[in-house]
């Protein structure tokens, strides 16, 4: 077997030898004096063997060789040897965890994870060990994690572009995390606060946050949430980057996952966001909304806190109405008492304040903005606050907007609610 960086090349070539009809699968004296020889060549001759023949492991285990492949995995100056023994360790896994346990292999196995060795192929085998004992039973697995286990694991994530290993770091670290009671390892999570390790967790984190309810459910169980949501309070843009998308994955949970969200103090952290850069204050919007497509009550928890929260008010105040037009079903489930609740607070204002920005993008929300409450309400009433707040006169000026988007917006509004004004003020822009 060649031996490089060439994770699928190596892993094809050992199912190859594997499937070797030829392959003998009884482990005789010789086969076992070799892996006992003192000559490193004999050594990687015999081990080889073992490793291509895949032996059914109670003969591996039964020959009392799984010592020697436990000392053949430190042995740095021999890096062929530690893959072939770390892939035999790897397929005894799958049936004796016992005895890797017993013979401190797991020991070695972080030791080589957190090494400076960055082999794909003898990080796969390690990690899918470690995987496998950890997957036993609870007791082997809370012994994985005493090991020191963890933290090499998560910097996998971190420092790993391998789509294979991320995958197989991933279905590791699920491993360490199933079972109940909870691993000890969330307290490490919640406690530690060195940035390293932040970034490692919070990038395993998003990694696994794929959105489905199952794995929501299992950052909840795990009781992740509280401390993922504190992470949006640190120090390093990069862990609030990290977490916020997480909790974004969060989000798109049933309502009762998105409300232990919420009761983590998730709210005021995200309005505070709503003042940094572009990326955050999109992803914070996006977040918002998916909360904002809950429950009725939770709709109304934004609403509250959106007004009660001392930072830039236009900014927290377009991106609440962004939100509420990002989703349809936000449109539909918001109701008329929270878009008056809105409007009681001076929402229309600034809304139509921003109708003059020379961002198109921003004209086109506030647009839709002001279409929704219209939609929402008492059309009379709203459409005097407008063309109090000199929205009208704005409205009637993006009818000759440069962006069509824009134009085409500005007239549908006018022919739908202001049906009633002089043709002469809305076909002519106001000066």
């Amino acid at each position: 077997m060649v031996f490089c960086k060439s994770l699928g090349r190596e892993v094809k070539e050992e199912k190859t030898m594997s499937l070797n009809p030829e392959a003998k699968k009884e482990v005789d004296k010789e086969m076992i004096a070799g892996v006992f020889s003192d000559d490193p060549s004999i050594q990687f001759k015999y081990a080889s063997m073992f490793n291509a023949q895949k032996r059914p492991v109670d003969k591996i285990v039964n020959s009392g060789n799984v010592p020697r492949y436990a000392e053949f995995l430190k042995m740095e100056d021999s890096f062929k040897l530690q893959c072939v023994a770390a892939s035999i360790l790897r397929h005894v896994s799958e049936k004796n965890t016992k005895v890797l346990i017993d013979h401190g292999a797991v020991q070695i196995f972080v030791h080589l994870l957190a090494g400076a060795t960055d082999d794909y192929y003898l990080h796969f085998q390690v990690m899918r060990a470690l995987g496998n004992v950890a997957s036993a039973s609870i007791q082997s697995r809370d012994y994985v994690l005493r090991c020191g286990a963890l933290t090499p694991l998560l910097a996998q994530f971190h420092e790993n572009n391998n789509q294979i290993m991320v995958g197989v770091a991933s279905w590791t670290l699920s491993n360490f995390c199933s079972g109940m009671p909870p691993p000890p390892f969330r307290q490490q999570v919640l406690h530690r606060n060195d940035e390293s390790f932040l970034l490692s967790a919070c990038c395993t984190l998003h990694n696994l946050s794929d959105g489905s309810k199952e794995t929501i459910q299992s950052f909840i169980d795990a009781g992740l949430v509280p401390r993922i949501v504190q992470l949006l309070g640190n120090v390093s843009p990069t862990v609030i980057g990290l977490a916020l998308t997480t909790i974004l994955g969060l989000t798109i949970g049933d309502n009762q996952q998105t409300q232990v969200v919420i009761e983590s103090d998730v709210l005021p952290l995200l309005a505070n966001l709503l003042t940094r850069n572009p990326v955050i204050q999109w992803k914070t919007c996006w977040t918002i909304s998916n909360i904002t497509a809950g429950t009725q009550e939770q709709i109304q928890v934004v609403l509250v806190l959106s007004f009660n929260i001392q930072i830039k008010y236009v900014v927290l105040l377009f991106s609440l109405l962004t939100c509420l037009f990002i989703s349809s079903k936000v449109t539909i489930s918001i109701g008329v008492v929270s878009f008056r609740y809105l409007v009681e607070q001076g929402c229309i204002k600034p809304l139509c304040d921003l109708l003059v920005s020379p961002d198109m993008r921003i004209i086109l929300k506030c647009l839709y903005g002001l279409e929704n409450i219209l939609r929402a309400g008492d059309v009379e009433e709203y459409s005097q606050l407008i063309k109090d707040a000199e929205g009208l006169e704005k409205i009637v000026n993006l009818q000759h907007h440069k962006s069509k988007e824009v134009s085409a917006m500005a007239l549908e509004i006018l022919e739908t609610y202001w049906k009633k004004e002089d043709d002469e003020q809305t076909q002519q822009p106001l000066k």
